[in-house]
């Protein structure tokens, strides 16, 4: 009998760390140079982060990316990492519209001469190309796998100089069970409230159809009228009048056929956790993107889709006559250096322009939102007290992939 017991503890102690390890491994991460990839072996899912500019670059599942690139290898993401992959705009997102912000009732101008802000409709924020991110972890367990960074914004005289709050951005990027959670907490070091009015520009994609044949889920009640330079003017309408379809979470994007989008929604539905959710579907495939509580809009930006391949090239007009060349401009210095590093996608890359695209920009707040609150046109601007953290997470969930 005890020779039995033996023989079972031992078959026990043989198979128990073989089933942990098994499921460790599901969840894996590898740093190779400057890029961190998460990956999920249960979904066939790898996120690739170029960690200078703290940017997922990819999201591939089953050898497509979910993500629309228009850069070629990671070499020119690390020239021109621009609005490629999930950018990150801060301190504010999109335009404002003039060259200065209000906060706390005072008006702070930027100082055009230091570079980092161009007008005359400032866009983007400063922050999308900055290589000042430093790692603070890249770990997996049984649950996930994650990479969080930090930018300490306040060591940058440069980046204080135009937006003057003392802050901390701490920024994680989770992979589990085939979904990416990005997770933003901003800590306020300032002796002054600070407005919170960040934003994302990912590019998404299907690669089993085209733009004209995707369906939109965008289940606002508000649509934000938008002035020439693409700036709410503080007038709103219903967001079924400006789709053309009373059902929001079934619009065909060929209503939109031919049109670009550049346009602001708010007043979300929303789910008991405050939640709401925005989708693109097409034949099978699915990317649907979770906005958690205090991310209040979204700008849905997409351009048409061009000609088709067959059609006749449509180049530059010849120089007039005794025109003088134009130098090329001087190629961009890159945020970091590091080794070749293939794509993960292995399916329907390079993306042909005829595919198209659909950007969901979470938001915290409208465009111009910091200008616009001062004149009264909105009214849920977010700040962080002196001494507190504002936090919050989207989560982009691909299926049918």
């Amino acid at each position: 009998m005890k020779r039995l017991w033996s023989m079972a503890l031992c078959a026990l102690a043989f198979f128990v760390p073989a089933s942990w390890a098994a499921a460790q491994a599901r969840y894996s991460v590898k740093t190779t140079g400057d890029v961190v990839q998460l990956r999920d072996n249960g979904t066939d899912t790898t996120i690739s982060v170029l960690t200078p500019v703290n940017n997922a670059y990819e999201m591939v599942v089953k050898g497509q990316n979910v993500i629309r690139m228009a850069v070629k290898n990671v070499d020119e993401m690390r020239a021109r990492p621009g609005l490629n992959g999930v950018p990150f705009l801060a301190p504010w997102a999109n335009r404002l519209d003039e060259l200065g912000f209000y906060a706390n009732g005072k008006k702070y101008n930027f100082d055009m001469d230091l570079g980092n802000v161009r007008g005359p409709v400032p866009s983007q924020g400063f922050l999308s190309g900055t290589n000042a991110w430093k790692v603070v972890e890249a770990k997996a367990d049984a649950n996930g796998a994650w990479l969080t960074s930090k930018l300490e914004f306040y060591k940058y005289p440069q980046y204080m100089a135009q937006w003057p709050f003392a802050h901390t951005i701490t920024m994680t990027y989770r992979l589990s069970g085939g979904v990416m959670e990005v997770r933003t907490r901003i800590d306020n070091l300032a002796n002054e409230p600070m407005p919170v009015v960040i934003g994302f520009h990912p590019y998404f994609q299907l690669t089993d159809s085209g733009r004209n044949d995707w369906t939109l889920s965008v289940p606002a009640k508000v649509h934000w009228l938008l002035d020439q330079r693409v700036i709410p003017t503080g007038e709103t309408e219903a967001s079924t009048k400006f789709w053309g379809t009373d059902d929001l979470t079934k619009i065909p994007l060929s209503l939109k056929a031919g049109q670009r989008l550049d346009d602001v929604f708010t007043d979300f539905t929303r789910d008991a956790q405050g939640r709401a959710v925005v989708s693109m579907s097409g034949v099978k495939q699915k990317v649907a993107v979770t906005l958690g509580p205090k991310i209040k809009t979204v700008l849905v930006y997409s351009t048409a889709a061009p000609p088709p391949p067959n059609a006749a090239p449509q180049g530059p007009p010849p120089p007039a006559a005794g025109a003088v060349p134009r130098p090329a401009a001087p190629a961009p210095t890159p945020v970091s250096v590091g080794p070749p590093i293939p794509f993960s996608a292995t399916k329907g890359e390079p993306a042909p322009p005829e595919r198209g695209f659909i950007a969901f920009e979470p938001m915290v707040a409208i465009t111009n939102a910091l200008n616009a609150a001062q004149k009264g046109q909105y009214k849920e601007l977010q700040t962080v007290a002196p001494g507190a953290f504002w936090e919050e997470s989207f989560w982009v969930t691909p299926t049918g992939f």
